[in-house]
C-alpha cells in the first residue's frame, strides 16, 4: 500500500471523517475544497488530488451528473493495518519486529491487543461446519 503524502492524508481524512454535506454517497471536489478551506487550495488541485488517489485504489469515485462523488475505499483503519503489515515485509524477522512493537505499546493498548487475539483464537476454535444444530 503506498503512504500518503500530506496533502493526500488531509484529502483522505475528509473522506474518512465525513463532512457536514456526506451522506453516505460520497463528496464531490468543492466539498472536499471546502472542507481544506484553510489550506488555500485551488478546486483543480483538489481535483487532481481526488484524481490521483482514485488511480491508486484509494478512493473509489461514482458519476452524479456532470460531477463525481468521492468515497474512501477503506476504512482509515483497515489503511493502517495494512501499513502496518507492509512494514512488516520490509525484511527481517517478523517476529522480532512484533515483539519489539509489543513491547512498546501501552498497558490499554497492550489490553486491546490482547483482546482482539483472544477474539482472533476463539473465531479461530470454533469449526465452520460444527453448531448446536448439527
Amino acid at each position: 500500500m503506498t503512504r500518503l503524502g500530506d496533502l493526500e492524508r488531509a484529502v483522505m481524512d475528509v473522506l474518512w471523517d465525513g463532512t457536514s454535506g456526506d451522506t453516505g454517497g460520497g463528496v464531490t471536489v468543492r466539498e472536499v475544497a471546502d472542507a481544506l478551506a484553510g489550506r488555500e487550495l485551488a478546486y483543480t488541485t483538489v481535483m487532481t488530488v481526488l484524481d490521483r488517489l482514485a488511480g491508486k485504489g484509494m478512493v473509489e469515485r461514482e458519476r452524479e451528473g456532470r460531477a463525481w462523488r468521492y468515497r474512501a475505499a477503506a476504512t482509515r483503519e483497515a489503511h493502517i493495518a495494512q501499513l502496518m503489515l507492509d512494514a512488516l515485509d520490509l525484511g527481517g524477522s517478523r517476529d522480532a519486529a512484533l515483539v519489539r512493537f509489543a513491547r512498546s505499546v501501552t498497558g490499554t493498548e497492550a489490553d486491546v491487543l490482547r483482546a482482539a487475539l483472544n477474539a482472533q483464537a476463539t473465531r479461530a476454535a470454533v469449526p465452520v461446519d460444527e453448531g448446536p444444530d448439527r
